[in-house]
């Protein structure tokens, strides 16, 4: 298992990084306080927003047609019959101390 390096170790690091990066002829650009990140005063909008709104294909009359068959098949859709007849259970009849007494048929 490696060993994670140290806040310190990252810090001097990314401090040598930075001046290799100067020292090889790279350049930071500074950029005045309070300076936005907006373009034109508005933030970057996405490639799915650059054109305009297309007009959506009306769909209410498919949607009736639709609605309409649907309420024809539950009209003509009969509910399943049970499928198993109810048969006979037993009952135990008991006595005032719960003592079965008898059983009966009951449907």
């Amino acid at each position: 298992m490696q060993k994670r390096p140290s806040k310190n170790t990252v810090r001097e690091q990314l401090s040598q990084e930075v001046e290799d990066f100067l020292l090889h002829g790279g350049a930071v650009t500074e950029v005045p306080r309070g300076a936005s990140g907006l373009q034109d005063g508005r933030y970057g909008q996405p490639v799915a927003f650059d054109k305009p709104r297309e007009e959506r294909t009306p769909v209410s009359d498919v949607l009736k047609v639709i609605d309409q068959r649907r309420e024809e098949q539950r009209k003509t859709h009969k509910p399943a019959a049970s499928k198993k007849p109810k048969r006979p259970r037993k009952k135990v009849i008991y006595d005032d101390f719960g003592e079965p007494v008898r059983v009966v048929w009951e449907e």
